[in-house]
């Protein structure tokens, strides 16, 4: 139904992280606009590190590239980044969220509970998380609370019929009080993409060991270890499932977006 573009918005190099990560950014072509899912690190992460990011770049390491943010790949695809009408975000983390600026006009779409935490932290982490220099440019923020479907299995589906038929919001709460993933809609196949459900591709295909600065930063940020691990088993059993119809892709996994960009989904 919809041509979906997969994006890199942001290289970054974690301590202990062979290859890096990266910011896998969905860049939806809708009969109504473009949609972006997640938005990367933005020109403003670019232009203010230490404001933008604090010392969180220290571990994490990003490029800082003008050329990943989000807004210059939408015109290097012969886009105009006007066409953005809408965000829809996997949680409020300044790594996906980083690009938000460079679009003040989208309606930027994520869950009730993700919004209320990143208003009202109330742990050290969340605390820590939440950058208010991501709201700074005022977003149009647009909360979406839990509904009675499911969607292959996970509760609380929302479609985002307001933007387009084919576009689901998931609460997947763990990682953040709010996390979500999205599935979209592709026509020939869907494409979910879980945030950061998980980090790297070894916690759900079991082929392998997770680097370990990725494995200490996730313990580490999560708010609810238990529930991870859950999403983790979840996951773990839809990628064994290998439905042909089905693209399951995460936030920062590098050799994810490689085969999704080989597909040409």
């Amino acid at each position: 139904m919809h041509k979906v573009h997969h994006l890199n918005c942001g290289t970054m190099r974690p301590l202990a992280t062979p290859g890096g990560i990266v910011c896998h950014v969905l860049l939806v072509e809708t009969p109504s606009g473009l949609v972006l899912v997640d938005s990367g690190v933005g020109l403003r992460d670019v232009a203010d590190p230490a404001g933008r990011v604090g010392p969180a770049r220290f571990y994490i390491r990003p490029a800082f590239s003008p050329a990943e943010a989000a807004v210059n790949q939408v015109r290097q695809l012969g886009f105009d980044p006007n066409d953005v009408r809408h965000i829809v975000l996997t949680h409020f983390d300044g790594d996906h969220t980083g690009g938000l600026a460079d679009f003040p006009w989208a309606q930027v779409h994520l869950t009730s509970a993700e919004n209320r935490a990143a208003l009202h932290p109330s742990t050290a982490v969340e605390r820590g998380r939440y950058l208010a220099s991501h709201r700074d440019h005022s977003p149009i923020l647009v909360e979406h609370s839990p509904t009675d479907h499911a969607w292959r299995g996970f509760a609380g589906a929302t479609e985002l019929s307001a933007i387009a038929p084919g576009i689901v919001l998931i609460p997947l709460s763990g990682h953040s009080r709010g996390h979500a993933a999205v599935a979209v809609d592709a026509g020939t196949h869907w494409v979910l993409h879980v945030g950061d459900a998980f980090f790297h591709r070894h916690q759900i295909t079991r082929a392998g060991r997770t680097p370990l600065g990725l494995a200490a930063l996730e313990r580490m940020v999560a708010h609810d270890w238990r529930k991870v691990q859950g999403n983790h088993r979840q996951l773990a059993a839809l990628w064994q499932a290998s439905d042909p119809d089905l693209i399951l892709v995460n936030g920062h996994d590098p050799e994810l977006l490689r085969r999704a960009q080989e597909l040409g989904s």
